[in-house]
């Protein structure tokens, strides 16, 4: 259904971006019917389709011509893997209308330079094409990671040298954090949150971002992030003391 010449192949192999290109349009529909397979989850399906995109191109990449194998057989798997690797490391974190437009700009920037050159464009080349830090590109890029569990001993304690959980971590000698790092309880604070609340309390405590860091990621001040997490820690405060 999906023919690919050999000839096609080695010249997209060699750097000819149009025959690259042609490649890609010729199996638009393998590439489709692999993204239906994961509509419904919550995500726009152009997005899954240029990760699919991005896929196929590194099959392209890899493809050896002397493999007793059809290219479109030998480029599910790369296909496949890049969507469910963009799903695994997507966070339940909801982001900012303009970050996630940055994070497809740069994906799709992405995708054109390996089709192009044949390797991973930089942090450097992405700012310098859309005229925006280093520091906003790897924020977008790392907007989609998974998060921490609180649990996660990912941390050693500097006096003792023993692992301990983010939880633990939070705990600086001010009140509400204290409060937060010793109650297990946090988790089910945390669920029924705002949205933008919970949004704020899980980059600043998992994912340790700055308070100027997640106004860029949610498109919002950092006065206003300030006033937020504090009115959050208040609020999860009273809870806390009127459940002990």
């Amino acid at each position: 259904m999906y023919e690919n010449s050999v000839e096609a192949i080695c010249k997209a192999q060699k750097g000819d971006k149009e025959e690259l290109e042609k490649l890609v349009e010729n199996n638009q529909g393998l590439i489709w019917s692999i993204v239906k397979r994961f509509i419904g989850r919550g995500y726009e399906t152009e997005d899954l389709y240029q990760i699919g995109c991005i896929g196929f191109i590194k099959s392209i990449k890899r493809f050896d011509t002397s493999f007793n194998v059809q290219l479109s057989t030998y480029s599910v798997p790369y296909i496949l893997g890049e969507i469910k690797r963009f799903i695994r490391d997507d966070g339940p974190i909801k982001i900012s209308r303009n970050i996630k437009e940055l994070e497809i700009k740069i994906k799709e920037i992405q995708r054109e330079y390996l089709a192009k050159k044949g390797v991973e464009i930089g942090l450097s080349e992405i700012a310098k094409r859309l005229k925006i830090t280093k520091e906003e590109v790897a924020m977008a890029l790392d907007s989609r990671r998974c998060i921490s569990s609180l649990d996660d001993c990912n941390y050693r304690d500097q006096k003792s040298g023993s692992k301990i959980s983010i939880l633990d971590k939070l705990s600086s000698g001010k009140d509400e954090s204290e409060l937060i790092a010793n109650r297990l309880t946090v988790k089910a604070l945390i669920e029924n949150l705002e949205d933008k609340e919970k949004q704020i309390i899980m980059l600043r405590f998992y994912k340790e971002k700055t308070q100027t860091q997640v106004a860029k990621i949610l498109g919002i001040t950092q006065v206003q992030v300030s006033r937020i997490e504090r009115k959050v820690l208040n609020k999860m405060k009273v809870k806390l003391e009127e459940g002990a």
